[in-house]
């Protein structure tokens, strides 16, 4: 079966556009409405549109592969793609983590008061979320430890139900 050349390219041609154009407005944070929804799910068509055109280009690609240059350009991405896995950076953590974070910091007795619940109500709440508090001194990070994504399960558990008028 042969790819159609005709069809192929423009797919790849103008889905890669798409993406370069919304990643570049990702990158530089002035992206907007579905920019990023469309550079996530529409890459899924930029890589089928690279796939049929390299099948569709098949022999010219080996060639490529068999140059010493297209040998070194390949490796050279997979090796970045390798690093990208293993080297150290900064990490993007959703907007909510420096709050959840704080308030994890906070003694439980501040906690109850921005829950705008009863230490004791705080306490059953923890403890229905498998975690048992001993004082209300004591806070969020010492009881569930560092963990992001359990200090904001805890967190909804607390602030989730019954909560009074601001």
């Amino acid at each position: 079966m042969t790819i159609p050349r005709d069809w192929v390219t423009p797919l790849a041609a103008g889905a890669f556009l798409l993406s370069a154009a919304t990643g570049v407005l990702i990158f530089f944070h002035i992206d907007s409405g579905l920019n990023k929804v469309a550079h996530e799910w529409l890459s899924w068509v930029l890589l089928a549109g690279v796939a049929f055109h390299v099948a569709a280009n098949f022999a010219g690609f080996k060639r490529h592969l068999a140059a010493r240059r297209g040998q070194w350009l390949m490796g050279l991405f997979a090796l970045v793609l390798a690093l990208s896995f293993f080297a150290p950076g900064e990490r993007d953590e959703p907007p909510f983590a420096a709050p959840v974070r704080a308030l994890a910091q906070a003694p439980l007795a501040t906690l109850a008061d921005v829950a705008r619940i009863s230490p004791d109500e705080l306490r059953a709440r923890l403890a229905k979320a498998g975690v048992p508090a001993a004082t209300e001194r004591q806070n969020l990070n010492e009881l569930v430890g560092p963990d992001l994504r359990r200090q904001t399960q805890v967190m909804a558990a607390l602030f989730g139900k019954d909560q009074g008028e601001p």
